[in-house]
């Protein structure tokens, strides 16, 4: 019988008090009995809105309506047609903008929890005994990927599937971009993110790390010197911004990136670890979107009282409502209307407070967002020990700076077509570093697109 219910199964979670002290991972995942209520939700329509609203065209009503029918690997069969990290597109990716959004059951309810239901299968999956992989024969060709990040990854495993010989090249020491380095533990643990490589290396995939295209070697180097006959590039946006104003460079201030890196990466939460991270008994986060939440909800974890100041107000914040709304349980304050115009020091150079302008909202900026305006003479002094900037990056210039003949905007992003096609023949291009910060399942759309268009450009 169909489930005619308004509202979504609710997925459980860690209570807050407990898990603003933990890195273990906030929402615990469906049953099997939640996942099959939940996928009798689905009125499986002809038109299928909602693979329309995703980036990489999964399809959602054939792999629910398998869920329902308690089918969970062929629904993850289904899923892996067109996705390549499942277990991480269910967990961060903005279902509620995408998929969900076009849900027909979203005009008089809540839509179907697709990513949620997404996330089961995918977790299903990995739970079960591994087979072995089937190596696809070798159609002679040899490609590079610059970058392990979502839209490397997803490139990468589209082209090993069609025989390619890959090697994939990441300037860290450990593999996985944004989802290793940017992403929390508790939102997505990172054994996820390591079978997910595993799954790709054993397709053929060749991964160097400790390789900064631009320094170790460069885009030039790999065609002319190693043989590549195509290559792309999906090597993120971590170049942060900072607002320039007076006390940023006093000890005890963050950018996001670096802050979460040192984390995630180098799990500088773990007590007896060597790599030093300073969030204080008070910590100020500067931002609104998802990583300005990401850093807080760590910062809390570290043992902080955290405060998040915000230019604009609760309706304009970019970032996802879910986690908002977990930074709130979490016992994290918000500021709002508020922005930051001084980081003052101790005596001893590190920061002890950082005082903010009080805003107001005027008529819509370029954005299409209100624009915030300072109050004259109203400020306000926020004590702490520890300030993360999280207001933006950019891609790092150094590809570019070290490619003959690849074109940038003025931002630094790399100016690609459609099918990510740079300036430079045979060079490819997507995610991030042409967009700027994305979401993980755009920049995964890109590196599938760029690797249809690389297949065709070599076989041509």
């Amino acid at each position: 019988m169909p489930n005619m219910s308004l509202k979504k199964n609710e997925m459980p979670v860690q209570n807050p008090e407990v898990r603003n002290s933990n890195f273990n991972e906030v929402a615990l995942g469906y049953t099997e009995e939640q996942a099959i209520d939940e996928a009798k939700r689905c009125l499986n329509c002809k038109n299928k809105p909602c693979t329309n609203g995703c980036p990489v065209k999964i399809y959602i009503p054939e792999f629910i309506s398998q869920v329902a029918e308690g089918n969970f690997e062929e629904a993850y069969k289904i899923i892996s047609k067109s996705s390549s990290l499942p277990a991480v597109c269910g967990r961060v990716c903005p279902q509620e903008t995408q998929c969900e959004a076009k849900c027909v059951r979203g005009i008089k309810g809540e839509p179907v929890a697709i990513g949620r239901l997404e996330r089961f299968v995918a977790d299903w999956h990995n739970a079960q005994p591994e087979t072995p992989v089937e190596k696809p024969v070798s159609n002679g060709h040899k490609v590079a990927v610059i970058g392990s990040g979502p839209s490397g990854l997803a490139c990468a495993s589209d082209l090993a599937k069609k025989g390619y010989d890959v090697t994939i090249f990441e300037a860290l020491h450990v593999a996985g971009g944004v989802l290793s380095y940017g992403i929390p533990e508790f939102r997505l643990p990172k054994s996820i993110v390591q079978k997910e490589i595993d799954g790709l290396k054993a397709l053929g995939v060749k991964i160097e790390t400790n390789t900064i295209i631009g320094k170790t070697i460069s885009v030039d180097e790999l065609i002319n010197d190693e043989g590549f006959e195509s290559i792309f590039i999906g090597s993120g946006a971590g170049l942060p911004r900072f607002m320039n104003i007076k006390g940023e460079n006093l000890n005890g201030v963050y950018s996001a990136n670096e802050f979460l890196t040192r984390i995630n990466l180098m799990k500088a939460y773990k007590s007896d670890n060597s790599t030093p991270v300073q969030a204080g008994r008070k910590a100020v986060v500067v931002g609104g979107g998802n990583v300005a939440m990401d850093a807080a909800r760590c910062a809390k974890r570290m043992g902080a009282d955290v405060y998040i100041v915000y230019r604009r107000t609760e309706n304009e914040l970019p970032a996802r409502a879910e986690e908002v709304e977990h930074a709130k349980e979490e016992g994290i304050i918000f500021k709002f209307l508020t922005n930051p115009v001084e980081i003052k020091s101790n005596e001893k150079g590190w920061v002890k407070s950082i005082v903010c302008q009080q805003m107001e909202l005027s008529e819509p900026d370029a954005s299409g967002r209100a624009k915030p305006v300072p109050i004259p003479d109203a400020f306000i002094e926020i004590e702490a020990d520890s300030v993360i900037m999280s207001i933006g990056t950019s891609p790092n210039p150094l590809i570019k700076s070290t490619t003959e003949g690849l074109d940038t905007q003025k931002w630094g992003g790399i100016i690609a077509d459609e099918n990510g096609l740079t300036s430079k023949e045979g060079v490819y291009a997507g995610g991030d570093a042409v967009t700027g910060a994305a979401t993980v399942i755009l920049a995964m759309g890109a590196g599938k697109t760029a690797a249809a268009a690389m297949d065709k450009y070599i076989q041509k």
